[in-house]
């Protein structure tokens, strides 16, 4: 049993396949997938492939690249989306430097307002960054201050003192199928460090294939090859880390059932 805990089911190159898609993770031991929005007009669909299918669960949010289209979005509308009953998680939100595609004032405001309503609903936060670790640390630490509120680093790829820094306020670690890349070494050896009940593992589909399917599009179904590194990684048994990232998600993700 396996949960792909961040995927983009209604992206182009899984969209047009979705029912095959599932089909193929089904068949991989994949039991559970969050389907994640990056922009307020995908909410709809996401939520809609959710109610479609049983075992698929849905965020709603904005991504750091989307915040200048956003600006104004303020947290009604979240608060709203958020009652839905397939709706399990805030986000993606967080902060992107290494792109700025928009306003990096705009996407620290969005980013604190999606924390807001992660504190209000308490439905986790699924945060992305890059390039971003000293602001995205200082802002988690600012508003965990105000009041604590569940949160989860998806595709993890910062720092190790960024990654150590979360930790200790508390938050998730997301590993994708990046750690599965020859050059990945530092992401390697800080995967071995994390908690065994603060892990999760990810696709990110349809980005970032694992080894061996790098150049391919990626699929739900290949998180069971990251599981499987990481498991190696980490000294244990696949079917021991799929058992523990399957509790942390639902442990995490409360409002979806298993």
């Amino acid at each position: 049993m396996l949960v792909d805990s961040h995927c983009h089911l209604n992206y182009k190159g899984l969209a047009e396949r979705q029912g095959e898609v599932l089909g193929n993770a089904r068949a991989a031991g994949v039991t559970a997938f969050l389907n994640i929005s990056t922009r307020q007009s995908e909410w709809a669909d996401i939520v809609a492939t959710a109610e479609r299918e049983p075992d698929v669960w849905a965020s709603i949010g904005i991504h750091p690249h989307e915040a200048d289209h956003h600006a104004d979005l303020g947290k009604g509308a979240l608060l709203e989306a958020a009652e839905h009953p397939r709706v399990v998680a805030i986000g993606e939100t967080g902060l992107d430097y290494y792109y700025d595609k928009s306003d990096r004032a705009v996407q620290q405001a969005l980013f604190r307002t999606h924390i807001e309503v992660s504190r209000e609903t308490g439905l986790p936060l699924i945060i992305h960054t890059r390039d971003a670790d000293e602001d995205t640390a200082s802002i988690l630490a600012d508003e965990m201050g105000k009041g604590s509120f569940p949160a989860l680093i998806h595709c993890f790829t910062a720092s190790p003192e960024f990654g150590r820094k979360v930790l200790e306020l508390g938050l998730t670690i997301s590993i994708s199928g990046i750690v599965t890349f020859k050059n990945a070494r530092e992401l390697q050896e800080f995967t071995k460090e994390i908690p065994e009940d603060r892990i999760l593992v990810e696709t990110d589909s349809p980005f970032l294939a694992p080894v061996p399917h790098r150049g391919k599009t990626c699929e739900p179904a290949f998180v069971r090859n990251t599981a499987e590194f990481v498991a190696d990684l980490r000294g244990t048994s696949v079917e021991a880390l799929a058992e523990a990232t399957t509790r942390n998600f639902y442990a995490l993700f409360d409002k979806a059932t298993a």
